[in-house]
């Protein structure tokens, strides 16, 4: 499937204009307490969110959660590798309450760790089993596909076409021409490392093996998932690997010549979600931001922000822009399989294809 913009913008010429407009609502340190802050038996009346969702979405949900229920929210924006970091820091001194948005795997990871604590919303019977954890671990909130994000112009120039495999990546001409997160800091390149043991039927030195053989394309390694579009977008790169949704947006932010592909091997896909934080401080309001991040009203908030992931609760209202999943091949993604085999396999990716950009 191939989505395309019209337009064009030349490799240098093209400035990238996607404002983020964020209102934060934490301290300096992103989740300070105030002095005398409850116990763990007790709760302030707010919810301090750990949130893998863009910045400008993380905004509208905290702020549109609290003008709904009146509870107090704020958030910091954390790729899925930092937040697991941040809350496995916090272990036994929970920094956040709930952790929102990101790929399940990730979560799987924490549960893998002790992190976080099982709650099964009474909403969560609304959203498909596919897409949750029966223990209640976590829940899932969107869905979004993994594909590829061009630059026509770039691609034109060396005589390519949009990749529409993953063995179009391998190409020579694309050498230091493609742009990939690191899987040990973005829940977005896990994900394709993941979909590459799928592709590979469970077979981790034959996915690592294709990594390698990807590594003298990739010109670098970023922290975050969704750079790689605004790589894309500014003609660094001539094609970024990242979930569509983020490649939409960078369309929609003045970069209409960008064209979303998807690999014809399949491809994999996150379900994000929102879990309790074991240990949270204010437990009471972080369950209620759960019941509601689980609503219609909840999910519909993406595509007002620019973010068009797939809803989980069949009652929210799917934008036209939300690309259909049945009309891509999409791999078996386990999210309890892949969360599992998270700190081992990041760790032979740093070892043996690239080390983790630093901090």
């Amino acid at each position: 499937m191939t989505v395309v913009a019209k337009g064009r913008r030349s490799r240098r010429g093209a400035a990238l204009t996607m404002a983020v407009a964020a209102v934060v609502v934490a301290t300096a340190s992103g989740c300070a307490r105030d002095a005398g802050e409850v116990g763990a038996d007790q709760d302030g009346g707010v919810v301090h969110v750990a949130c893998g969702a863009t910045e400008e979405w993380c905004a509208a949900t905290t702020e549109q959660f609290t003008e709904t229920t009146g509870v107090k929210a704020d958030f910091v924006r954390l790729s899925s590798g930092e937040a697991l970091a941040r809350i496995q820091a916090g272990k036994g001194n929970a920094e956040f309450d709930v952790w929102y948005g990101g790929p399940a795997d990730g979560y799987a990871a924490a549960g893998e760790q002790d992190l976080l604590e099982p709650y099964v919303s009474a909403n969560a019977k609304a959203i498909p089993a596919k897409y949750k954890d029966a223990s209640g671990l976590w829940t899932g909130v969107y869905v979004g596909a993994l594909g590829f994000c061009s630059n026509g112009e770039l691609l034109k120039e060396k005589g390519l076409d949009a990749p529409e495999s993953w063995a179009d990546l391998l190409d020579p001409k694309l050498k230091k021409d493609i742009g990939i997160a690191h899987p040990s800091t973005s829940g977005t390149a896990y994900t394709a490392l993941w979909t590459q043991v799928q592709l590979a039927d469970g077979d981790e030195d034959k996915a690592l093996k294709y990594m390698r053989e990807l590594h003298p394309n990739v010109l670098q390694y970023t922290k975050s998932g969704a750079a790689p579009a605004q790589m894309t977008a500014r003609g660094e790169v001539a094609v970024g690997v990242i979930f569509s949704h983020d490649c939409i947006a960078t369309q929609e932010a003045g970069f209409p010549d960008l064209e979303v592909t998807f690999p014809s091997e399949g491809t994999g896909y996150e379900t994000g979600g929102v879990a309790l934080v074991k240990g949270a401080k204010n437990p009471t309001s972080a369950r209620k931001f759960i019941d509601w991040a689980l609503t219609p009203e909840a999910q519909e908030i993406g595509p007002g922000v620019k973010a068009y992931q797939f809803p989980t609760n069949p009652d929210a209202k799917v934008s036209d822009k939300v690309v259909d999943l049945a009309s891509i091949k999409v791999v078996d993604y386990d999210a309890a399989a892949a969360g599992a085999a998270k700190s081992a396999l990041t760790k032979r990716f740093d070892e043996e294809v690239a080390q983790a950009p630093k901090s």
